[in-house]
């Protein structure tokens, strides 16, 4: 079969490999879709621990082919989505309940072998069914939509609340339709790209802003702005130290900051320490998806979450290498790959 191998950092090439053969509690899955996530290109650029050399992608769904002998639950010919955060079940962290902070884990397509492939192995365990109606490109959002519920989760959104939204990729736009099913009635997006806002209003959003045309602060939480002393809750979603630096200014005194982008590992920006405290801010950082692909899986199959309207494009194999070595072009949300 053909898959998508990280050789090592900087060299990403298609090959010629060895067809997966499961396990006893493994599925064979055969991949429909894989998403192009932001922690890809962050691996290509040697800026997220991973073990290469191994074929990456971690966002991905597809049909079960064959099952070990000892599956129960699932049958060839299933449509599954894969949960890649493979957590040991037995160091403290997993016991306390907090698998995504497990110190063994083991991540499909960053450790282990992903989803950029004609095929890919998937223990029963971490594999979700999905509706044999669902358009077959959808099954690839529940990963990215399970890391974001976590995030929101974390929020604690209550009726009514007011969320600001900081960036307009794939997990922004997610994170912002989640906002409002937690039940925010006010969901601001910035993001500085126009099509995005757009997209952003058309998926729920109650305003987005500029941040290259105004302060975003005096905009949005300034006196005369959208929600003048601040948000409820503001949501991080680039990964990039301007976001970042945004985040605590817009949230309103005793508000929340969650961080759900992802910057380069060793990246450090300054913050203002007597701000959060006199303020009495509350800083939480959102790591992975622990217990929500389910949902995830759950929301995308139900239509609740609308995620066609967030594939810019699709790829091959060969294509995605380009897409991942470039950077995202302008308007682009997710870019999906489909190895066949």
């Amino acid at each position: 079969m053909r898959a998508l191998r990280l050789e090592s950092v900087g060299k990403l090439f298609v090959r010629q490999v060895d067809k997966p053969v499961p396990g006893a509690d493994d599925l064979l899955v055969r991949v429909e879709a894989c998403g192009i996530c932001g922690t890809d290109r962050h691996l290509f650029l040697g800026e997220f621990p991973s073990k290469p050399p191994v074929t990456i992608g971690h966002e991905f769904s597809g049909i079960v082919e064959a099952i070990g002998s000892d599956v129960s639950g699932f049958k060839v010919g299933d449509r599954v989505t894969g949960d890649p955060n493979i957590a040991c079940g037995r160091c403290p962290q997993c016991a306390a309940g907090r698998v995504n902070l497990c110190r063994n884990l083991v991540a499909i397509g960053i450790h282990r072998d992903g989803g950029m492939a004609d095929y890919v192995r998937l223990p029963q365990k971490q594999a979700f069914a999905l509706p044999a109606g669902l358009g077959p490109l959808h099954g690839a959002f529940c990963e990215p939509l399970a890391c974001c519920l976590h995030g929101i989760d974390l929020a604690d959104i209550r009726d009514g609340a007011s969320v600001v939204v900081l960036g307009g990729g794939v997990i922004g736009l997610l994170t912002e339709q989640l906002a409002r099913l937690a039940g925010a009635t006010t969901v601001i997006l910035s993001t500085r790209q126009e099509a995005k806002r757009q997209l952003a209003e058309t998926l729920g959003a109650t305003a987005t802003v500029d941040p290259s045309s105004s302060d975003i602060v005096d905009a949005i939480s300034g006196p005369s702005g959208l929600v003048p002393g601040g948000a409820d809750v503001v949501i991080e979603c680039a990964g990039v130290p301007e976001t970042m630096r945004q985040a605590a200014p817009l949230a309103k005194a005793g508000g929340t900051v969650v961080i759900l982008g992802v910057m380069p590992q060793g990246m450090k920006m300054e913050i203002e320490p007597f701000d959060i405290l006199f303020r009495e801010l509350k800083v939480i950082g959102s790591f992975l998806n622990p217990f929500t692909h389910r949902r995830a899986a759950d929301l995308i199959a139900s239509g609740a979450i609308r995620v066609a309207d967030l594939i810019t494009r699709t790829v091959t194999l060969d294509g995605a290498v380009d897409a991942i070595r470039e950077p995202a072009m302008p308007g682009e949300v997710r870019v999906l790959v489909v190895p066949g």
